[in-house]
């Protein structure tokens, strides 16, 4: 076990090391970079407006609008989603209005008088300010957050399940072996090995370690090489435009 431990250990700074590079080489490379990548884009969409213009073909001036609205913000983003989504996606209700589909008001529950008295006992039994010792309130913390949704949900049958619980009193957690502990603990080192294995192949098979692989030892040379490459880009359709917006 202290063996895995160690070259756990040694792999994770490994990882940890070429993450840094990537984070490191990807900064430098929208410092560098990213504004002659904006650059190519805004010409590229000049060239097309200017085609457009010339051509009166709405074909042209299609493919025009559409290049610029990829590079104009979407304004009001924010304003325009709040309070229809959040990080898991549509609320409910703006789904259904999206989709034309009636909106349903939220379901008045009224417990049983069976689930009332349920409730009101537990709380009394349970309540976390009957504990004496922080352990034993954390425990009946836990319960009652599980009773007061079982009671909102009017769940008459879940409540009883509760009341048995609590019944039984809590579970005696047997102590594992120290065999027990060094599987365990093995088992847990063999998952972590595995997590940092799939972070480690995400970092070289992106497309900033790929680029650090190509030159490991000389990454800027690598930059300025790219850097080169898109000034000769950016000269060209700078030239494009310019023909295009001096030929009648």
């Amino acid at each position: 076990m202290r063996a895995a431990e160690q070259a756990l250990i040694e792999y994770e700074i490994a990882v940890e090391t070429f993450r840094v590079e990537v984070e490191n080489f990807s900064r430098l490379h929208e410092q560098k970079l990213g504004p002659m990548y904006a650059r190519l884009e805004e010409l590229d969409a000049r060239i097309l407006e200017a085609r457009a213009a010339r051509s009166g073909d709405p074909e042209d001036r299609r493919r025009a609008d559409e290049a610029r609205a990829r590079l104009m913000p979407i304004p009001g983003v924010e304003e325009l989603l709040h309070g229809w989504m959040d990080g898991d996606g549509l609320f409910p209700e703006a789904a259904a209005m999206l989709t034309d589909q009636p909106v349903r008001p939220p379901q008045r529950v009224r417990p049983s008088e069976g689930a009332r008295k349920l409730f009101r006992d537990l709380v009394r039994k349970a309540h976390p300010d009957l504990a004496q010792e922080e352990k034993e309130r954390a425990r009946r913390e836990e319960f009652i957050t599980r009773v007061n949704a079982a009671y909102a949900r009017g769940d008459e049958t879940e409540l009883r399940e509760l009341a048995d619980e609590w019944a039984a009193g809590p579970k005696v957690e047997r102590r594992p072996s120290r065999a027990e502990e060094l599987y365990a603990r093995l088992e847990w080192l063999a998952e972590r090995k595995d997590l940092l294995a799939v972070i480690a192949k995400e970092l070289e098979e992106s497309a900033i370690g790929a680029m650090l692989r190509l030159a490991p030892d000389d990454p800027d040379a690598l930059l300025d090489e790219i850097a080169g490459q898109l000034t000769a880009q950016v000269a060209e359709r700078e030239a494009k435009l310019a023909t295009l917006l001096d030929t009648p």
